[in-house]
């Protein structure tokens, strides 16, 4: 059955929720009340995708670490209608407990459950450097967080965010967003720099690695 988007109007999580088209190929989210055909990603994005799930993976199973990277799910925000999918996102399974949303809806709200998100910047990628940063880890590296979760990636493997991020001429650039005493410092990778993450502090991985899985 093809599933259209309702009319516009505002919505909550639950109404999103009930709407939602069960088994569809297509992917949505929830933006400030607003359902959101998500468009499908390129190849190369995905590459890129594989490539930091297959890594992260490793690591998480070479360290024997309680986590897992779900191929689907939701990270709802406590104070807007808003529920966003991830490229990546880790989950700590000690405390999906604790989740009141996580065995039927796949969801999460706490941030404890979400150690690191990656997001891989496509063509809309205000999306990344502000809309998900914003609802999900903080408004700007200098304002309090919204949800606060700790650690978030942005990867830009193509160039293609503002030059006050990644600067004039435009670089390849990842961005390890750290949360420290409530607020994000954004601390830039490029080259041969290798990445340096609070929730995997024994990863081996170079941002040219990263930008190299590409075909």
């Amino acid at each position: 059955m093809i599933q259209t988007l309702p009319v516009a109007k505002t919505y909550t999580y639950d109404e999103f929720i009930e709407w939602y088209p069960e088994n569809s190929s297509q992917r949505y989210e929830l933006h400030n009340g607003v359902i959101v055909e998500m468009p499908p990603p390129t190849g190369d994005h995905e590459d890129v995708v594989g490539f930091l799930t297959q890594k992260i993976a490793a690591e998480i199973e070479r360290h024997n670490l309680p986590y897992r990277i779900p191929k689907m799910g939701l990270v709802k925000t406590p104070n807007a209608e808003s529920a966003l999918i991830l490229d990546v996102m880790v989950i700590n399974r000690n405390n999906l407990k604790m989740e009141p949303l996580w065995k039927k809806q796949s969801t999460v709200i706490y941030p404890k459950t979400v150690p690191l998100v990656v997001e891989v910047v496509s063509t809309n990628w205000r999306d990344d450097y502000y809309d998900k940063f914003g609802n999900y880890v903080g408004r700007s590296p200098s304002r309090r967080v919204e949800m606060g979760i700790p650690e978030y990636w942005i990867v830009d493997y193509n160039g293609l965010g503002g030059r006050k991020f990644i600067g004039n001429p435009k670089q390849e650039t990842i961005f390890v967003c750290e949360l420290i005493e409530g607020k994000y410092q954004m601390t830039p990778f490029r080259g041969t720099d290798r990445i340096v993450s609070p929730t995997f502090p024994h990863l081996n991985l170079t941002a040219q690695q990263i930008f190299d899985s590409v075909l």
